[in-house]
């Protein structure tokens, strides 16, 4: 059966995007990069914190988590692809290692899923030798904040970490995308900070080589422009998805879609049959399938793998 495909809007005027005046015109001050930021972190705060524009906050969370485990994979030296990543992490069976790739990804999906007002669930995440120090090392990023805005807090905590531990890139970056979390406070932390730091850049932060600082902040500035707009394309699809949602009439169909509003790859197998994930819905085997094929027919959906086998299916680019 073939279905006609649904338009994903391309009009995007109703979502806040940052002026065009704020594009860097020459070389990064501390000044102009502390003014860029303010304005962008301004409308990407708008973005997530209006409900009018109908941002899935968990599916960007959870797409952030994806390209944050890829850049941490290469700050740790392993250069890890995201589609093996990603892989590792949802092909492996319950029970079984998911190795070093797929154990990434799960660390930075159970970071997005922790509280921003405390610290509890940080020490599984950070370990035992250095959770005794975190709280003065948020304390610290949250007392440069005030004076030098949220990207000094941000490179103030990295460095205090990787002082203590060169190896810990990606504790470094979670707590730095803590403290802009609780900046701007958001109930949700967003792995921005990894994304398109070097390992060269921690080494001259921690160094304390001139500029080093400005350089990272600028870095960390140009990963907030691209979720901007990476938010506002999930935001258009999650609208095309949520147009479609009554012409699927297979039971459980309002479920499923709900998990593709939240996940950003389904594997039809595990996460839909016999049961929906995080439901008491059930579906078969074969209705999952037709289910996320029919997605793709309808324009709303893709699947991720290219493969004929062990596919995965998502909304998100």
């Amino acid at each position: 059966m073939t279905y006609q495909p649904t338009a994903i809007p391309d009009d995007l005027r109703s979502l806040p995007l940052p002026p065009a005046w704020i594009t860097p015109a020459g070389s990064e001050t501390s000044g102009i990069v502390a003014f860029r930021s303010g304005a962008t972190l301004m409308v990407l705060d708008q973005l997530i914190g209006d409900s009018r524009y109908g941002v899935p906050l968990k599916l960007l969370a959870n797409r952030l988590a994806l390209s944050a485990a890829m850049a941490t994979s290469k700050l740790e030296g392993r250069l890890a692809r995201e589609e093996d990543i990603r892989d590792a992490y949802h092909l492996t069976p319950p029970g079984e290692a998911r190795g070093p790739d797929g154990d990434l990804l799960a660390y930075w999906r159970d970071a997005v899923r922790l509280r921003t007002d405390g610290v509890a669930g940080f020490a599984d995440l950070i370990g035992p030798v250095l959770a005794g120090e975190v709280v003065g090392w948020l304390d610290a990023g949250q007392a440069r904040v005030w004076t030098h805005g949220p990207l000094a807090g941000c490179v103030s905590v990295m460095r205090a970490v990787l002082k203590a531990d060169d190896r810990a890139e990606r504790i470094a970056c979670l707590l730095s995308d803590l403290v802009l979390a609780r900046a701007l406070n958001w109930k949700v932390v967003l792995p921005v900070t990894a994304q398109r730091i070097t390992k060269t850049m921690l080494c001259e932060v921690v160094a304390g080589k001139p500029k080093a600082e400005l350089a990272v902040q600028s870095q960390i500035l140009e990963s907030i422009e691209e979720t901007i707009r990476l938010t506002r394309d999930v935001a258009r699809r999650a609208e095309a998805l949520r147009s479609v949602a009554p012409k699927l009439r297979a039971k459980g169909s309002d479920a499923a879609v709900n998990l593709f509003l939240a996940e950003d790859a389904v594997a039809p197998a595990p996460m839909l049959s016999p049961r929906i994930q995080g439901t008491s819905t059930a579906m078969t085997d074969r209705a999952a399938r037709r289910f996320c094929d029919r997605l793709v027919d309808l324009g709303v959906a893709r699947e991720l793998t290219g493969r004929s086998t062990f596919r995965l299916y998502g909304i998100t680019p």
